[in-house]
């Protein structure tokens, strides 16, 4: 199906991350235009965050019976069709469709699954709009990591940067090389950073002022940066499988205090990337993602490499996610390539996302 030149679409993009912090909704104007290049505009962006209930729920989902997950697959659709509506009647926003990330609670590629909740069927029910999501399914099912998603998002959306950072749960990493789009997770961020700032009474450590307060630890730093995963080559991706049997037992040392384990750990978060980023020979990077706001860890990143750091402006930097997922729902609704293998490693690319349309 032809997308029409130079008619704006408007799109909702709605994105729940694996660092919890909330529910992220982008109100998002798309244009295709003569000269073959996007243009866009996050109109509205607004996060909702989880209530302890949920936060809690979602954190220990990975570990519930069956009948607990489809009964939160259900449940957790309302909630974002619920958030939906309030945030359309408050920015005054109508679009043509809403596409939801859901939220990650297995992926484990290796062994062919994946799973995003957030029913659909649920969003289009309360909403009264065509609901796009599972954008992941497909991917996997191609031998591919149904991860990282946002690639084509940069490709079209971010062509003038060498490269595009996210620093969220985990972070990922998205450039050209060899005349195609690469990308693959580098590390996990905020997801053990902020499970490190909740033992202090925080939820997340604030411009990095807790790991500034400590000392690197120069045993967990080594073997850390010693795990294998760093060593394969890419298409890669993590999951929270992964961080239970490899990371999360590292941190769990209790003869060091918690800022130094903040500390070690920020230090690990640079050297990986910056790793990439010499390795790839990147001249600027645009960084977005909460990971972004973290200060120290910004300082630390730009000590250990020569590359030019780009931060933008806050809404593109909170809201960058969302901003992509409306346009791989946009994409889906035009049934156009939204998943790119170079980026995933699946067998071809791939037109990922189901679609749940209202009943009139």
């Amino acid at each position: 199906m032809i997308i029409p030149q130079n008619t704006t679409f408007k799109v909702s993009g709605i994105m729940s991350g694996t660092s919890l912090d909330g529910l992220d909704l982008a109100a998002c104007s798309f244009r295709f235009a003569q000269n073959g290049k996007w243009e866009y505009a996050i109109e509205h962006a607004a996060t909702y965050p989880f209530s302890p209930t949920w936060k809690h729920q979602l954190q220990n989902l990975i570990d519930a019976d069956a009948r607990a997950i489809a009964r939160a697959h259900f449940d957790f659709g309302r909630l974002i069709g619920e958030y939906a509506n309030r945030f359309h009647a408050a920015s005054g926003f109508e679009p043509m469709l809403i596409a939801s990330h859901g939220h990650t609670i297995f992926h484990d590629p290796a062994t062919g699954y994946t799973t995003q909740i957030g029913n659909g069927a649920a969003i289009a029910a309360i909403t009264g709009k065509p609901a796009v999501c599972d954008f992941r399914a497909t991917d996997v099912c191609l031998g591919g990591q149904g991860a990282p998603l946002v690639p084509i998002g940069d490709e079209l959306l971010f062509p003038d940067y060498d490269a595009c950072l996210n620093l969220g749960g985990f972070s990922n990493i998205s450039f050209r090389a060899d005349h195609q789009r690469i990308a693959f997770d580098v590390c996990p961020v905020n997801i053990i950073l902020n499970l490190l700032a909740m033992e202090l009474g925080q939820d997340y450590d604030a411009d990095g002022r807790l790991a500034a307060k400590g000392k690197v630890i120069p045993g967990l730093l080594e073997v850390l940066n010693s795990l294998p995963y760093y060593s394969q080559l890419s298409p890669k991706s993590m999951g929270v499988e992964w961080l239970k049997d490899h990371v999360l037992p590292l941190m769990q040392n209790e003869d060091h205090s918690t800022c130094d384990k903040l500390r070690t750990f920020t230090e690990h978060i640079a050297l990986q990337i910056s790793r990439v980023l010499t390795e790839n020979r990147i001249k600027n990077v645009l960084i977005t993602g909460g990971g972004a706001h973290n200060q120290f860890l910004i300082e630390r990143l730009q000590a250990k490499t020569t590359c030019g750091l780009i931060l933008p402006d806050h809404k593109t930097i909170d809201y960058k996610e969302a901003l992509v997922f409306a346009l791989l729902g946009l994409l889906r609704w035009f049934e156009q390539e939204n998943c790119l293998a170079t980026a995933t490693g699946a067998s071809h690319s791939s037109i990922g996302g189901a679609i749940y349309l209202p009943v009139k």
